[in-house]
């Protein structure tokens, strides 16, 4: 892993809730964001398709524990984590849109 940070992140789910219910949240809540990209199918999110931008990827997967989920998201620790964050605050506080100077497509070695 050259650059980038990956969290995986274990949910228990309300009773009655699926791993498809999940998926259908992130996405509602997601889909309007430039940013924030929702992966399809059991496509696993790695750093390396990420380094470079200021995108964060993510996705969900079915624990083997019934009533958990498993939630994988990967940014660049360096743009995104960082300078690129504060790049689109301030964008956001001065009225410019998001993605001013930001529109870099992820990087790859």
């Amino acid at each position: 892993m050259k650059r980038g940070m990956q969290s995986t992140m274990f949910v228990e789910m309300a009773p009655g809730v699926t791993v498809s219910d999940l998926y259908q949240h992130l996405k509602s809540t997601y889909e309007g964001e430039e940013f924030v990209k929702l992966l399809n199918g059991s496509n696993v999110p790695h750093t390396r398709h990420v380094v470079g931008s200021n995108y964060c990827f993510m996705n969900v997967f079915e624990d083997r524990i019934p009533g958990r989920a498993i939630i994988i998201s990967v940014i660049d620790n360096l743009v995104k984590g960082a300078s690129g964050q504060a790049v689109q605050n301030l964008n956001l506080m001065m009225g410019l849109p998001e993605n001013m100077g930001l529109q870099y497509q992820p990087l790859f070695p």
